[in-house]
Order: C-alpha cells, then sequence, then structure tokens
C-alpha cells in the first residue's frame, strides 16, 4: 500500500509503489507493480475482499510451499515514502502449514517516523507469542546504519498498551523465557517481549531508545 495511506493521515505515502516477492535463497518468484494489470490475479484479490483502494497499489495472490519468503516494497522510479505490507493467509480450512513468523524491517526515525508491525491472533484461542526489537546486531549482517538502541512497545486493537521492553534482559523471569524459546537477542541493547495473547489485533512499535535513529527489525514469533 501507498497512496491509500493518505487517507489515515500517513505523512508522506509512498506514491507508486511495486511488490517483489523473493524465495529463501533470494530468487523473485514474483512481482507487481500495479494490482490490476493482471486481469487474473486481480480477480483472485477481488474475490477475497483484498482489492487496493488505488491502482497504483501492488497486490500478489499465490500459492506458496513451506519454507522462508521475503516481500520487498520499493518506490517506482526509485520514489521514496511510507510503506504498508500486508500478509494474509487465505487458507478457508485448518490446514498443515501455518505462519509462525513475521518480520519488518525499516528505517527508525523521530516522532511518528517509527517501524509498526501488525499482526492478528486467530479467533480459536490464545497464543504465546516473542515479539523482538532488533537494531546491532544487524551490522553482522551488512545493514547500514543500524539503529543502537530499539524499545518495543506492544498495543492491543485499542491502542492500549499490552507491554514494553527496551534491553531484554531487564527481566529475567521474561528473559528465561525468551532464552528457551531460543529467542534471545544477539546484543543486551535489544528489546523482546514473551507474552501470552488472546485472540484479537495487536501492533508492536519499534523506536529508538533516548531519540536513536536508524535501520530496525521487528519480529513476531508464534511459539505455541
Amino acid at each position: 500500500m501507498g497512496p491509500s495511506l493518505a487517507a489515515f493521515k500517513v505523512v508522506n505515502p509512498l506514491s507508486d509503489p511495486t511488490l517483489g516477492l523473493f524465495d529463501a535463497n533470494g530468487t523473485q518468484i514474483a512481482f507487481d507493480d500495479n494490482w490490476q494489470t493482471n486481469s487474473g490475479q486481480a480477480a483472485q484479490i477481488q474475490s477475497h475482499h483484498l482489492a487496493p483502494k488505488d491502482p497504483r497499489e501492488s497486490a500478489l495472490f499465490e500459492t506458496l510451499s513451506p519454507g522462508r519468503y521475503t516481500a520487498i516494497v520499493r518506490g517506482k522510479n526509485n520514489s521514496a515514502g511510507t510503506s504498508l505490507v500486508e500478509i494474509y493467509d487465505l487458507d478457508s480450512q485448518p490446514a498443515a502449514t501455518e505462519f509462525t513468523n513475521i518480520s519488518s524491517r525499516g528505517n527508525v526515525s523521530s516522532g511518528d517516523n517509527v517501524l509498526i508491525g501488525g499482526f492478528i491472533v486467530g479467533a480459536n484461542s490464545s497464543a504465546d507469542m516473542v515479539v523482538r526489537g532488533i537494531g546491532p546486531s544487524l551490522a553482522s549482517m551488512n545493514v547500514p546504519d543500524p539503529l543502537s538502541d530499539p524499545m518495543l512497545t506492544l498495543h492491543d486493537r485499542n491502542g492500549n498498551m499490552v507491554a514494553s521492553n527496551d534491553n531484554w534482559q531487564q527481566d529475567s523471569a521474561q528473559a528465561a523465557e525468551i532464552q528457551q524459546a531460543g529467542l534471545a537477542p544477539a546484543n543486551a541493547l535489544e528489546s523482546a517481549i514473551a507474552v501470552t495473547l488472546a485472540p484479537g489485533a495487536y501492533t508492536a512499535i519499534l523506536s529508538g531508545a533516548n531519540g536513536t535513529t536508524g535501520n530496525g527489525l521487528v519480529e513476531v514469533y508464534h511459539i505455541h
């Protein structure tokens, strides 16, 4: 999404987003510029009531095998701005595969220009989750200008704060849960929250402690 974000008062929305989908080897397996270009795919998207509001926005309808995938949004003709990536699981029946992790990397600036990750816990039962805010350790992956001191807050659909964390080891009991799940961040300045969530919509917000800025990563893991 890009242009339609203006209706939600998002500052500087990306005017013409493109969307690429890559497999675990970094091979591009699908691409879209304007979602109505492929009439067959557009019909599938419309049938699930997921048609973007603006014809310049991008969408892909794909059947994926189990594995790791990366969706990358870029601005056409090197345009820049704020954008939104959404992923929907359209299986109508319980399946052998399900989302277990979703993450988003982007620039964390000041004010409203933070990094936001939204997710929905299914309606059947509560879920044990780990949410992480990564910054310093991105340097080892050659990410430029990593966020030096990430801070993470988790909110419910009404905007109420459910949990927050600055440095993941500050709560010893929570840190033990995170380590037991094998999800301990590599750097003590990074953030992580272990929490059991009731069904509903949630938002993870990654900002920089003490006004720090840089590239950060929000990760959401469904433990069980």
